[in-house]
């Protein structure tokens, strides 16, 4: 189906529009930049890095989304060591109480906000802008904007969560090849209610102030004064998987005061104040097995990718090099 161009609207003409400002995206951005390409992103938050998030609340600061990175990739490694040495990262533990020899987690400085910040340098970036609409034109997308401009680009990368993706392409009435559809169906996600919580003194959590637990309605709990987030007391509590997904359309202080009350032999410490964030799709329980998705690929559509941690693994780094892989399948289509 093709659309038409009206002139009374402001429209910017690309090689590749991308949709979502989140790890996969920029690093997307990144690499389709370096290979000479005109990119735009778009992402409907005011902040970057997707579930790379932070918060404060009075003079305490909060990671609430992801809490760390693990390398394994060799490029990540190799990216990662930049970012240490720029500054902008660091490694925060390799082990803890019950898991004497794990990978090293690395943790952005001060926050993990500061690793999106980076990655997003010399990126065209249009924040709290929701794309609506998609349309075919001339063999290229015509996305229109709720700000009222459009965006005209050669190709297109969507790195919103699968359900959201899938909601997009319904608005241009894109038909999904059917094996196509079908691997997208099988991925799942799961919730996450996290509360931000603010202590009136340290808590009690033992160094490096990180506790994963695998039983009951909390799955993480992180410590931010330890981890060198924070210069106030103050905790980060992710609901299990669970309990937010039974909990997730309640009222969230109240929710949130569930968690706290659990956590509460673990804090040691009264909570003065705290805000909760409800993750919808926190991250994907089951993953496709490819690190990207051409959906375009056999069809008469112009390039259209999909890529996100729900292509390669529900981590920092499955969504970076996913991010990638989506890279240098449409730089070779532009």
């Amino acid at each position: 189906m093709s659309a038409s161009i009206q002139p009374n609207y402001s429209l910017n003409t690309v090689d590749i529009l991308i949709i979502g400002a989140g790890l996969a995206g920029l690093s997307a951005a990144n690499d389709l930049k370096r290979a000479g390409k005109n990119v735009l992103v778009v992402d409907k938050g005011r902040g970057l890095g997707g579930r790379l998030a932070g918060r404060r609340i009075g003079d305490a600061t909060f990671d609430h989304g992801a809490q760390f990175m693990t390398t394994r990739n060799p490029r990540f490694q190799d990216t990662v060591a930049e970012w240490v040495k720029a500054g902008v990262a660091e490694e925060w533990y390799s082990s803890y109480p019950g898991n004497e020899n794990g990978h090293p987690r690395y943790r952005g400085v001060p926050t993990m906000t500061a690793i999106a910040k980076t990655m997003a340098t010399d990126i065209t970036i249009l924040r709290s802008v929701r794309a609506l609409t998609l349309s075919q034109h001339n063999h290229q997308w015509l996305t229109t904007l709720d700000n009222g401009q459009k965006v005209l680009a050669k190709s297109l990368l969507i790195t919103a969560p699968i359900p959201q993706s899938i909601d997009l392409l319904a608005s241009g009435n894109i038909q999904i090849p059917a094996a196509k559809q079908t691997r997208l169906d099988r991925i799942e996600y799961e919730a996450c209610i996290a509360v931000m919580a603010v202590l009136e003194n340290s808590s009690a959590i033992p160094a490096p102030g990180a506790i994963a637990i695998e039983d009951g309605p909390i799955a993480w709990i992180s410590d931010n004064q330890q981890k060198g987030v924070s210069t106030t007391p103050a905790v980060t509590i992710h609901g299990s998987a669970e309990f937010s997904a039974e909990h997730f359309e309640q009222d969230h202080q109240t929710v949130g005061q569930l968690l706290i009350d659990a956590a509460q032999p673990l804090l040691n410490a009264n909570v003065t104040e705290f805000q909760v964030h409800g993750w919808r799709y926190s991250k994907p329980s089951v993953v496709d097995p490819e690190p990207c998705m051409l959906l375009s690929e056999g069809t008469d559509l112009p390039p259209l990718a999909l890529a996100g941690d729900a292509f390669n693994g529900p981590r920092v780094e499955g969504a970076v090099v996913s991010g990638w892989a989506a890279a240098k399948v449409l730089a070779g289509l532009v």
